[in-house]
């Protein structure tokens, strides 16, 4: 599932595609992406609307338009998106939308597994909409270690488990948890409440040194996620454990373990994470 960096890294580079473009016209293929409500209403809503700004919020594409709509996007497993000039689209079978732009270019949306969602809402229905269900952006300025104890303090449930609860840190998975507790040198098993105040900063440290790399390496690409101009992510060359056990620990040489932790395969180093 993209996380993070990977769905910052789409925002960034849907940005300057979308931004002071006229929908021209909005064909959805497939009503799964906007049930309940029916695609060709949510289409016919979305023509002719001119974007203002294409945000991100957790693992939301936030699309912005001037007329006070907002479209939510959320990728979940397997959702992208791909911008090219009118014509140049290539074919694809998970193909599930497709926005042709004001300036002849073309934004289509794929999804081979059809876990994506499109959500049309009024501008003031937004922000009730995103609190209800995310917490702190864990890279803005309110996420501070003393926010983040407070989120875990008395869970019984193991760190990891709570991290991966969005409303303890908006946009964070499987992936960036794993490597920020890595850096933390913090069990994955541990229970969040049983975490010191040293501990939740150097978890709060982790986190966002795990998703500044993430971005900054546009994410990771470890089945078919591409970028919406085409490109692969890198993130994956600087993994410390997420899917290298039996590997040495980068930091102590110590072989890198596997465990499940809420039904997710964890990765973690048995040394350094006591």
């Amino acid at each position: 599932m993209p996380e993070l960096p990977e769905v910052e890294t789409v925002r960034a580079q849907l940005e300057p595609v979308l931004i002071g473009r006229t929908l021209r016209s909005v064909e959805i293929l497939d009503k799964r992406l906007t049930r309940p409500v029916h695609p060709r209403l949510v289409a016919a809503q979305l023509e002719g609307e001119r974007v203002a700004r294409v945000e991100r919020r957790g693992k939301y594409v936030v699309v912005r338009f001037e007329s006070g709509l907002v479209l939510l996007v959320h990728l979940r497993m397997t959702g992208s998106f791909l911008c090219a000039p009118a014509g140049e689209l290539p074919d694809d079978p998970h193909r599930r939308a497709v926005v042709s732009l004001d300036d002849g270019a073309e934004v289509a949306y794929r999804d081979v597994r059809r876990f994506g969602t499109w959500l049309l809402l009024e501008e003031d229905e937004v922000g009730p909409y995103l609190a209800e269900r995310l917490g702190e952006e864990p890279l803005g300025p309110q996420f501070t270690a003393r926010q983040l104890a407070l989120r875990l303090a008395g869970r019984r449930a193991p760190v990891k488990s709570a991290l991966l609860d969005q409303r303890t840190a908006a946009g964070l998975g499987n992936i960036y948890a794993d490597e920020a507790l890595w850096y933390a040198g913090v069990h994955p098993l541990r229970p969040a409440g049983s975490l010191g105040a040293d501990e939740v900063a150097a978890v709060r440290t982790g986190l966002r040194r795990a998703l500044r790399t993430g971005i900054r390496r546009q994410g990771a690409t470890l089945s078919d996620y591409r970028t919406p101009n085409g490109g692969r992510g890198s993130m994956q060359d600087e993994f410390k454990v997420y899917g290298r056990e039996g590997e040495p620990c980068p930091r102590c040489g110590t072989l890198v373990a596997k465990t499940r932790v809420a039904g997710r395969g964890t990765s973690y180093c048995p040394v350094c994470q006591r």
